[in-house]
């Protein structure tokens, strides 16, 4: 399984993902699940991917081999998208031509097995920073005032804090700390996430990628979010009036 959430400020954007794979306890692997491109003062994108590894993997290939100069390819390149709608709209048509290709021309069963979620965000010269979650279909919504993050994965257990304490406004450093919290919500509800975390954090109007950073096993600052988070809400609980029996 996967956990990986995409949030929109209004300073920027703020990316993290685990980086477990599995296929039963005893085949844990380690794969990165943030791809980054750049074209510094002109772009910078952000994509991040859950569900089947092989699908994902094909598909970032692709993209990777499609942003190489023009001589060497004859397909558009993400690089090349005049907007971040068009870059997600070339990201969930690759997407879908990878589904379709590894299921063989099968029905909906066999290309579920092939099944992959992503989530896209940056921001394009002339436009402004944007977020998207992209289906397995190929089509994607865009994050709104409404719906202003989105996860992939395994996001029932990371999510109620993220819907609490989500502001806006709020810096980049808090961001961090209320994902942090998130993914150590689902990593102690869930043993098919885990550590390491891959971060990126992009700020409005650069065009190039900002703070990247892999928080490894043994973090000391995750380590202290952690017991602390831990130790608040049991003393929140403890706070909190009693339940009258009688």
């Amino acid at each position: 399984m996967t956990y990986c959430v995409g949030l929109k400020l209004d300073r920027g954007l703020v990316f993290m993902s685990d980086t477990r794979t599995n296929a039963g306890v005893d085949n844990i692997s380690v794969f990165r699940k943030m791809v980054l491109w750049e074209a510094e003062g002109e772009r910078s994108l952000t994509l991040m991917t859950a569900g089947n590894l092989a699908t994902t993997q094909a598909v970032v290939s692709l993209l990777n081999e499609r942003a190489k100069p023009m001589d060497e390819r004859g397909q558009p390149s993400i690089l090349e998208a005049p907007s971040m709608f068009q870059a997600a709209r070339l990201v969930g048509e690759t997407l879908r031509e990878v589904i379709r290709s590894q299921a063989g021309g099968g029905g909906p069963e066999a290309e579920a097995t092939f099944s992959a979620t992503m989530i896209l965000g940056g921001q394009v010269r002339g436009g402004e920073p944007r977020l998207f979650l992209i289906y397995p279909e190929g089509n994607f919504v865009e994050a709104s005032a409404d719906t202003p993050f989105f996860q992939i994965g395994e996001t029932k257990y990371g999510r109620p804090i993220l819907v609490r304490a989500y502001d806006p406004a709020m810096g980049f450093a808090d961001a961090v700390k209320l994902m942090m919290l998130s993914f150590d919500s689902t990593i102690k509800a869930n043993l098919s996430v885990g550590l390491p975390l891959d971060m990126h954090v992009y700020e409005a109007d650069t065009f190039r990628h900002g703070l990247r950073r892999r928080i490894e096993v043994g973090d000391a600052y995750f380590e202290e979010i952690s017991s602390g988070w831990g130790e608040a809400l049991r003393a929140a609980v403890q706070n909190l009036p009693s339940y009258r029996l009688d």
